[in-house]
């Protein structure tokens, strides 16, 4: 080791010692309180009396302020073992830890990591180190307040809400300086919402000043990121505007807004945690890299507390699945996180008939051919007007084609001629075209639609196509969808020279290598659309002939 690695291990270990003193200073724990009676088993959901006035008074009620005997809080802070405490609801399984008062563990009951039932449940956080805990809350100046700070609750190990029911679970902390306080989560059996609330109480004379942050954290792996056609990070809603950061650019620095703040968030494919503040609660969101964390930082306004006065922040946290519903439901234009990017004003629509048609047959993939059927229908009067112009397009090309050969040397002469063959035949040269360009946005928003919609994770369909959000384990629609492609571009009439038609004909091969990898879903639609417009070229074939 040089020199230079000397003097900066010797420098990190002063600095690492100067922090573990200030630490054990500024940040002794309150002693601990006295053991609650235990209660019976029906009653382990209730972490607070058992009437309503109560839970409700829970969540606003003010600290006493204890006596603090820093020797004896340093000694507890140092020995007392940090307790889990594990929520079962209906939807999920959460896991919170009185080591900062932080979330370290969330399990989704209704979601798997594979199609198969028996596989593991999606977990959004996983227990880890202490660094990766989510809903950390930490305090700058007079707030100070440390993220491994140890609170105190008189929660059970194991809390059960089911149905509507709603439970608070409380943790409290009185600082060295006397500051005091109050975190609280409130749980409800059937919702993936949990209110947030964080109390400060100052119970000294003397006026006490600083910043509070609330940050969502997220552990980052690369696997997050293994889908290419869809974003997987962090995510606000500034004023009316999504804005997402990629990841990557975070390497080089972090990302804040200051104005219009509404929530923010960390999203994958079909899941997401979100945090929307109260009112006067945030000033400035700032997201940032830690190495593999992701952190979403609610940064408080400075404020002031006068001796005796209390401040409440609110938070309200979602974690569960991208379900338009759901987020619809929660309000605070949470339904702007379920978007299909640019034609998303025709995407929604498509996506409400998807879904009512799923309501009666039970079965996406079902919905899906028919849903390809419907919008076939409303373009088969455009679809037939641009073959038939591409077909009459066709009949005129010996013509056309004496005619460049007579006036190859006058260009002038030879569009002027070629507009005279059209009008006397009645044929417009981008018949074929508009009508097809008409289509492309509506194309484009399905394909978001079955990329992107959680409705479509793990949704079985028939035969070996169990999951129409993953690829044809067997290659076998992207294949049929390929040949498909294949005969209806033969059946295509084509007005292009001999090199652009062996260009076109190239096409059902490079898409049915893009294919290979797509969702099944996706699959199905571009198959089923691909032989109504075979069966639609055929009758216009027939009825020319």
């Amino acid at each position: 080791m040089n020199t230079s690695e000397n003097k900066n291990l010797v420098l990190a270990m002063v600095l690492m010692l100067a922090v573990w003193l200030g630490f054990s200073f500024f940040f002794p724990p309150t002693p601990k309180e006295q053991t609650q009676p235990v209660v019976n088993q029906k009653e382990q959901s209730v972490v607070a009396p058992t009437t309503e006035e109560q839970h409700v008074a829970n969540n606003v009620a003010e600290v006493t302020a204890p006596v603090v005997d820093p020797v004896a809080v340093l000694i507890a802070e140092t020995s007392a073992p940090a307790r889990d405490i594990v929520v079962e609801t209906d939807k999920y399984q959460a896991v919170f830890t009185t080591q900062g008062a932080r979330l370290v563990s969330f399990k989704l009951k209704d979601y798997h990591i594979t199609a198969d039932q028996a596989s593991p449940p999606v977990q959004m956080f996983e227990e880890g180190p202490q660094r990766y805990s989510t809903l950390r809350t930490t305090g700058s100046e007079g707030f100070l307040l440390s993220e491994d700070a140890r609170f105190e609750t008189i929660a059970q190990d194991l809390v059960e809400v089911a149905g509507s029911e709603r439970v608070t679970i409380r943790f409290q902390h009185v600082a060295a300086n006397g500051m005091q306080y109050v975190k609280t989560f409130v749980v409800s059996g059937n919702e993936y919402l949990i209110d947030t609330g964080f109390e400060l109480h100052n119970p000294g004379p003397t006026p006490l000043r600083g910043t509070v942050d609330l940050a969502l954290v997220q552990r980052w792996d690369e696997s997050l990121n293994d889908d290419s056609y869809s974003f997987s990070g962090p995510a606000t809603l500034v004023e009316d505007k999504i804005e997402e950061v990629d990841v990557d650019d975070l390497k080089e620095g972090s990302v804040a807004y200051s104005k219009g703040l509404v929530w923010t968030s960390f999203q994958t494919k079909y899941f997401l945690s979100v945090v929307v503040p109260g009112e006067r609660t945030v000033e400035r969101i700032q997201i940032s890299r830690n190495g593999d964390a992701i952190e979403n930082v609610l940064e408080t306004p400075y404020f002031t507390l006068q001796g005796g006065e209390s401040r409440k922040l609110d938070y309200l946290v979602f974690i569960g699945p991208k379900e338009p519903q759901l987020l619809t439901a929660a309000g605070h234009q949470l339904d702007k996180i379920v978007g299909f990017g640019f034609f998303d004003l025709l995407a929604q629509p498509l996506f409400v008939v998807l879904t009512f048609l799923y309501g009666y047959f039970k079965n996406y993939g079902v919905a899906i051919i028919l849903l390809t059927v419907l919008i076939k229908i409303v373009f088969w009067p455009l679809t037939h007007k641009s073959y038939s112009s591409m077909k009459s397009m066709q009949k005129l090309q010996p013509e056309m084609q004496k005619m460049r050969d007579k006036y190859k040397n006058d260009k002038e002469r030879l569009n002027k001629e070629m507009m005279a063959l059209y009008k006397t035949n009645s044929v417009n040269p981008l018949g074929g075209c508009l009508p097809m360009l008409v289509q492309i946005p509506v194309f484009f928003a399905l394909y978001q639609v079955l990329l992107n919609s959680i409705a479509l994770r793990h949704a079985p369909f028939a035969f070996w196509l169990m999951d129409l959000s993953a690829k044809d384990p067997y290659y076998i629609t992207p294949l049929l969808m390929g040949a498909s492609m294949f005969v209806q571009q033969k059946m295509t009439p084509t007005t292009a020279d001999p090199m652009q038609a062996k260009i076109f004909m190239m096409m059902p091969i490079v898409f049915t290598f893009m294919f290979l990898n797509f969702p099944s879903g996706l699959v199905i639609y571009w198959l089923v659309n691909n032989l109504l417009t075979i069966l639609q070229q055929y009758f216009i074939h027939r009825k020319a002939t």
